[in-house]
């Protein structure tokens, strides 16, 4: 496979009025040709920030992005506004974490879906109706020419990601990037959208970006997975190495808090102690020592570096080689 996507010390930094906040830090990770990645995390970890700086979105002020972000050979973060909108919607899709802010409420769901083809494919305005009736048909929307004239308050949630996915999808890009998709929803209704969402991916020959904080989405969609954990990535394997053998503290304490059918009922998980650190004081040595039961002297001054511990697995921790 070749590499579609290579993310190169990325780093966003805000300011705030209680001093410079590091949401991302010298993140790293590349994306093949076809393939279904994983970026992991609790709610402040650094994964949506991310997706928006890899997008070009992170507004400048009071954001600031640095770094390279390749993409099909080109650095997206030398092109100007007017290239970046090129790509966007066209070789980049996005799905968004929550699709009643994310749709315009005034707009029919047509008038959406018609807008993404006629401005990046030149469709006509017969082309572009024709093209949004067969993106409701293929993420299962049901009788299609009917609900292009409806509104975003007409559909369920279910719905609504539904259509955020046939917007993303709408041009067929090589990169589909799904932040949250299913947060909003039911269990039932996540299988039927993450299903759909890696069927018409694969389908399509997309590679698909999956953030989530959901260990069981990880097992059965992803096969290559980031862990973040206070901006940083902490830990990078495939996927099935991840639920073998996770390296790093924090992984481990992910892996288990997930509830497992080979365990006997009744018994406890174990939830992952403390809080989320605050990103605008970090201060020196590792961000997890706080929750963490391995700390030694060094986690204490010093951050640990990004090292790897067996092939195509690697960590920041020091104490990678205990667990």
């Amino acid at each position: 496979m070749t590499q579609l996507l290579n993310i190169e010390n990325l780093s966003v930094q805000f300011t705030t009025p209680e001093g410079p906040l590091q949401a991302v830090d010298n993140v790293s990770y590349g994306v093949m040709a076809g393939e279904s990645v994983a970026i992991v995390g609790e709610s402040g970890s650094g994964k949506s920030v991310s997706a928006l700086a890899i997008m070009g979105l992170v507004p400048s002020p009071p954001g600031q992005v640095s770094g390279r972000v390749t993409f099909e050979g080109r650095d997206l973060m030398t092109l100007d506004e007017e290239a970046l909108r090129s790509i966007r919607g066209a070789r980049i899709g996005m799905v968004f974490q929550e699709p009643m802010t994310s749709l315009n409420p005034v707009l029919t769901i047509g008038t959406q879906l018609r807008e993404t083809t006629q401005t990046h494919l030149g469709l006509t305005a017969t082309q572009a109706e024709a093209r949004a009736v067969d993106l409701l048909k293929m993420v299962g929307i049901s009788e299609a020419e009917r609900r292009l004239k409806q509104y975003p308050h007409h559909f369920s949630g279910g719905m609504r990601q539904r259509v955020m996915i046939a917007i993303a999808l709408s041009c067929e890009p090589r990169l589909v990037i799904a932040d949250e998709p299913t947060t909003a929803l039911d269990v039932t209704i996540q299988a039927q959208i993450l299903t759909l969402m890696k069927d018409l991916t694969t389908r399509l020959g997309a590679s698909l970006v999956l953030i989530t904080h959901n260990l069981g989405i990880v097992a059965r969609y992803t096969s290559q997975v980031h862990v973040m954990y206070a901006g940083r990535v902490i830990e990078s394997s495939p996927t099935e190495q991840i639920f073998a053998r996770p390296r790093h503290p924090y992984t481990l304490g992910l892996v288990a808090s997930v509830p497992r059918l080979d365990k006997p009922r009744g018994e406890r998980l174990v939830p992952i102690e403390g809080q989320p650190p605050d990103l605008a004081r970090l201060g020196a040595g590792c961000a997890y020592r706080p929750r963490c039961g391995y700390v030694v002297e060094n986690c204490v001054a010093v951050k640990p570096p990004f090292e790897p511990v067996a092939p195509d697995h690697g960590t920041a921790c020091f104490q990678s080689g205990q667990l």
